[in-house]
């Protein structure tokens, strides 16, 4: 399968100009962590063996702040997928793994640990986009956990300024089961590069009526128990996500979207997820499901 560029040794640049200089929400030049971001892609055999320290080639917001007192740390991601990812017979819940990582050694992670009244049994778990809750997000939609690990929860509007493909069809990563990963735009007809380009729409809508239990009230997107999946009333199916030709693929391939609205990242496998995102110890990503290639990290 073809791989995906991905930023390499690049400068961390805090003075890129995305929405303006400083845009609303971000800190000016010299402020925060001027760390070097790093990312490396190694193939070998079946898998792509990724590499990062979690740092961001892009404008951030000022972290920590009122919402989210924590400082971007280097991190030491050692990621793998599939070279060859294969479409499974079941999907898998993403739950609370990582889903993907993003082409600046980023990671794509859509879940919380806000839960209502503070209990993680209740079943009803907090949307980060929700509007509902203030969890200290920039205008990438990231923000950052209390291990330093700054992570997108939607669409990252710099990384996809930064790459310089407005309203284009623009690769952003790769899923766990090693699937690409797009932003928001694709082609009209799936399965052919001729037809238009267009911004793709989930299935996914908000229940109608009142919630059985717990919070109470009418279902408003609070909670991402408050989301159904109603086949075809969108573009993308329960992955958010569909079978189709792409710049990168022209025979096509399974692909997965980041959308404006729910779920912002998919939160279902279509393959199977690699172990190394889940979420053990200190965070996904921190001791990689066997050796590195030739025993080293490259960094």
């Amino acid at each position: 399968m073809k791989q995906l560029t991905y930023c390499c040794i690049a400068t961390f640049c805090s003075s890129i100009t995305v929405f303006g200089f400083p845009p609303p929400g971000f800190a000016p030049p010299g402020s925060g962590s001027q760390t070097t971001n790093k990312v490396q892609v190694v193939t070998k055999g079946q898998y792509r063996f990724i590499y990062s320290n979690g740092i961001p080639d892009h404008q951030v917001g000022r972290f920590p702040n009122r919402n989210n007192p924590n400082t971007i740390r280097p991190q030491r991601y050692e990621l793998r997928i599939p070279a060859n990812p294969k479409v499974a017979r079941n999907i898998t819940p993403v739950r609370h793994s990582a889903f993907g990582v993003a082409t600046n050694g980023v990671l794509f992670d859509p879940g919380t640990a806000e839960f209502w009244s503070r209990n993680r049994r209740s079943g009803w778990n907090y949307e980060a986009l929700s509007g509902k809750i203030n969890l200290g997000l920039d205008q990438s939609n990231a923000h950052v956990q209390p291990t330093g690990s700054y992570h997108y929860h939607g669409l990252p509007h710099a990384l996809i300024s930064q790459l310089k493909k407005p309203n284009q069809i623009t690769a952003i990563g790769y899923a766990a089961d090693g699937f690409p990963i797009y932003a928001q735009y694709g082609y009209a007809d799936a399965n052919d590069p001729n037809s238009k380009i267009q911004k793709l729409k989930s299935s996914y809508q908000i229940k109608r009526g009142k919630r059985p239990d717990g919070p109470g009230g009418n279902y408003d997107g609070t909670f991402v128990e408050d989301y159904v999946f109603v086949a075809k009333s969108g573009d993308l199916d329960e992955c958010n996500g569909r079978m189709g030709v792409t710049p990168e693929f022209p025979d096509g391939i399974y692909h997965y979207y980041l959308t404006e609205d729910f779920p912002f990242i998919p939160r279902n496998y279509r393959g199977t997820p690699d172990p190394s995102f889940q979420k053990r110890g200190p965070g996904p990503g921190q001791r990689p499901p066997g050796p590195p290639p030739g025993g080293r990290r490259p960094f």
